[in-house]
């Protein structure tokens, strides 16, 4: 496989139960902070559901026009408070926004259900951050935690051609939804009372400005860390399929990912969740490539506190890596992977400048 070519981070943003920014954010999970709290929103055993969600009164208010517009579900229009801000902390400062294209990961719809946001959800993000990005070139991944680095995939291949100077990879998700909380009850998936193998619904937003090597200066930005390469890939038995689960999924990502870079993997920033199912193809995966993961490497699941998050949490992994690798406390080369309900399985490297 040809080497990708490394891109550098020059500006983060992220929203997420513990922190309004990536700073306060990577903080707090660094510390261990978790914010779980009950909500008034009861599973079938009539007991409050547990969720790691950001305040009410710490989401900004949406901008007129979108409060007036009709047809925007309640998770669209809280996915749009999410990422209003975080979109607008990584480019701050950046003139000629309007230049740069946002590629999105957004939530992967529940089987047998509509896809969670519409064609207009892009536009309608511009509005709420007062972010105008070049919304031709810009486009949505729907395929949940592991859309991030399908994501990044296309973002380095753009930046090595040359098609866009600057690209914005970002998520956004909440599991803040009537239907989507009923369905996950049912199938046993909410931590709860009498659930041990289950996840605490989260929610969040995560942006990461990227650039290739050396084009920071030219905006008045410094990079925090540069991503080596990324992949992704799918499971064909995934959690709702009938075919057999193997985890060949995410030992693809990885494979195509060390295909593409060099160096032994000194910390791993996974996307466990606390449900046992990703945890078996994790550890498939790294049997199957443990030569490239140095003797005592660090393994970090930040959904411990963060809760899930979704779609969001791609992204959101890279970016915390890259704050950790900046300032000393996270060891580089780090490996960062996620995999999706569905069928997306997806990996990057990022080190240090």
């Amino acid at each position: 496989m040809t080497p990708q070519r490394a891109v550098e981070i020059l500006g983060l943003g992220m929203t997420t139960a513990v922190g309004l920014t990536a700073p306060t954010t990577a903080a707090a999970v660094r510390a261990g902070v978790s914010l779980r709290r009950e909500t008034s929103v009861l599973d079938r055993r009539f007991k409050p559901i547990v969720m790691a969600t950001v305040p009410e009164a710490d989401l900004p208010a949406l901008t007129p026009a979108l409060d007036a517009t009709p047809g925007l579900t309640a998770r669209q229009l809280r996915m749009l408070r999410l990422g209003g801000a975080a979109l607008r902390e990584s480019v701050a400062g950046v003139d000629r926004v309007a230049r740069i294209p946002v590629l999105l990961a957004v939530p992967e719809p529940h089987p047998g259900r509509p896809p969670v946001v519409g064609p207009g959800f892009l536009q309608q993000l511009a509005a709420q951050a007062e972010v105008p990005f070049h919304l031709e070139r810009s486009r949505v991944f729907p395929q949940g935690r592991a859309a991030g680095f399908a994501a990044l995939e296309e973002a380095i291949e753009r930046l090595a051609s040359g098609s866009d100077g600057y690209v914005i990879v970002g998520g956004i998700d909440s599991h803040l939804d009537l239907y989507l909380l009923a369905a996950l009850d049912s199938e046993d998936r909410i931590r709860a009372e009498r659930v041990f193998d289950g996840f605490i619904p989260g929610e969040g937003a995560a942006f990461l400005l990227l650039s290739s090597a050396g084009r920071g200066e030219r905006i008045g930005r410094s990079p925090s860390a540069r991503i080596d390469g990324a992949a992704s890939a799918e499971e064909p038995g995934h959690r709702y399929s009938e075919e057999v689960y193997r985890g060949d999924g995410l030992d693809l990502a990885f494979r195509r990912l060390f295909a593409s870079t060099t160096g032994t993997v000194q910390t791993v920033v996974a996307g466990l969740n606390g449900e046992s199912f990703n945890a078996k193809e994790w550890g498939v995966a790294y049997i199957r490539h443990r030569e490239r993961f140095a003797e005592r490497f660090t393994m970090e699941h930040p959904v411990d506190c963060l809760g899930d998050t979704g779609a969001a949490l791609g992204p959101m992994l890279v970016g915390l890596a890259a704050v950790g690798i900046q300032r000393g406390y996270r060891r580089a080369p780090c490996l960062v992977w996620c995999s999706s309900d569905c069928a997306g399985r997806g990996a990057a490297m990022v080190s240090g400048v």
